[in-house]
């Protein structure tokens, strides 16, 4: 039997949904949506947003969590004061006091939630966009076994699939696990 790799699972860049680094918030949204629409991959849908600069190079992604966490600029402060918050705080056994405490220290979601979303709206992508690290891409002709030990030890729900250093596809968590499921 054939070993799988990547490139068997992926999804292709040109089905997943993508926007502009100058585009907005809003226009990162209605991204999505379009291409939850046009592709239907198995049973699940994208979660994310892959961005493009003026060369149409991908350089980041937008995660639903990016979208949620852009509803309030307070929270760029925190990033920025404290390196470890990119990983995930809780991760490291802080007490729920200590989260819920940050929220007050930083006036977070403090204002009516229609004016955040107003706000966040005309944001630009590249404003809050996330920047995948060298961990995050896999080559496209690599085992699938290869690729979920990345995902498995980076925690990733994605890795961004490169043949002659261009993106050209994305493999998904959800995607392994249905391949997974199936099989068995």
């Amino acid at each position: 039997m054939k070993e799988l790799i990547v490139k068997d699972i992926m999804v292709p860049l040109s089905e997943y949904a993508t926007v502009s680094e100058e585009a907005s918030l809003k226009d990162a949204i209605n991204s999505l949506e379009t291409a939850q629409k046009k592709f239907k991959l198995n049973q699940y849908t994208h979660k994310a947003i892959l961005v493009y600069d003026k060369n149409n190079k991908i350089t980041g992604k937008i995660s639903t969590l990016d979208i949620i966490r852009a509803l309030e600029p307070k929270y760029s402060l925190i990033g920025k004061s404290n390196p470890l918050s990119s990983i995930g705080l809780s991760r490291f056994g802080l007490s729920s006091g200590f989260l819920k405490s940050l929220v007050k220290q930083y006036n977070l979601w403090n204002e009516p939630f229609e004016s955040l979303l107003s706000n966040a709206s005309s944001q630009k992508v590249k404003d809050f966009m996330y920047n995948p690290s060298e961990g995050e891409y896999v080559k496209e002709d690599a085992s699938l076994a290869e690729a979920i030990h990345q995902i498995v030890m980076g925690h990733h729900q994605s890795l961004l699939v490169v043949k002659n250093d261009n993106i050209v596809g994305i493999l998904r968590i959800v995607d392994i696990f249905k391949k997974i499921c199936d099989s068995i």
